[in-house]
């Protein structure tokens, strides 16, 4: 919708700049390992080399330049032009290269839609944004060849519709069920890189209206679902805890893996 849109293009190179550092700083870091990087989705991925994969709603690239240094042939589909800057600056820097299609995906030219990649990858915080799966997976599959693969990796429901969390450790952390699980309501909310912008911490609800988004929290039934209706078929679910001790028993992520047949 276009008022996620216009919060996309206000200040994401400021405030992945602020996070990751310039894109030369941050094209260092991954240089030195990109597999870390692509960490923990790299396990599911196998031999990048000579792959041709397309990142969905890949924001600053980080993912796709690590990628790219891997030896795959790498494209972002985004609707930010901030976001491409930081990724276009962040390949330079690395001494790699990748392709940026700066557009809505759902509204893609026919031309992209070419049915040839190998894998599709997606992650963290996407799903979110779209009141409708059925449109966004179809695009998976018309960019999948078949025989090609989709990855996505996303916030599990039950931390992000269902269960509220207060405490800044483990031991005084304290959890409550206080959401709907199966809620179809929009929400406003912070776009997610507002955090990362210093005169937030401190601004006015008007100042911050710029930033404000409106997402759909999905329950995994619906993702599975709607994934399944698109003809991609599920080879693989698998359900994870924080990366640390941290909120321990509590599923915060998930990982699919689907065929295109």
């Amino acid at each position: 919708m276009e008022q996620n849109k216009q919060a996309w293009n206000e200040k994401s190179y400021e405030a992945w700049t602020y996070r990751f550092g310039t894109p030369q700083q941050a094209a260092e870091k991954i240089k030195k390992d990109p597999t870390k990087r692509l960490s923990p989705l790299y396990e599911y991925m196998g031999d990048v080399s000579g792959k041709k994969i397309v990142n969905v709603l890949g924001s600053h690239g980080s993912k796709a330049v690590a990628l790219s240094l891997l030896g795959a042939d790498v494209t972002v589909i985004d609707l930010s032009e901030p976001n491409k800057r930081y990724a276009e600056e962040l390949a330079q820097a690395a001494g790699t290269s990748i392709r940026y299609v700066c557009s809505d995906v759902l509204h893609l030219p026919t031309e992209e839609l070419t049915g040839d990649y190998d894998l599709v990858l997606t992650e963290n915080g996407i799903l979110h944004y779209f009141t409708d799966l059925a449109p966004f997976f179809a695009t998976i599959r018309q960019l999948l060849k078949p025989g090609g693969r989709l990855i996505l990796q996303d916030f599990h429901p039950i931390s992000t519709k269902l269960i509220s969390s207060q405490g800044k450790n483990q031991a005084s952390r304290k959890h409550k069920v206080a959401g709907n699980y199966f809620s179809e309501a929009l929400e406003t909310t912070d776009i997610s890189y507002a955090k990362f912008l210093p005169e937030l911490q401190y601004a006015t609800a008007q100042e911050r209206k710029p930033y404000e988004v409106q997402i759909r929290k999905w329950t995994l039934g619906e993702i599975v679902t709607a994934i399944g209706q698109a003809r991609l078929l599920i080879t693989n679910l698998q359900e994870e805890g924080h990366a640390g001790d941290f909120d321990h028993g509590i599923p915060k992520t998930f990982i699919i893996e689907a065929e295109c047949l």
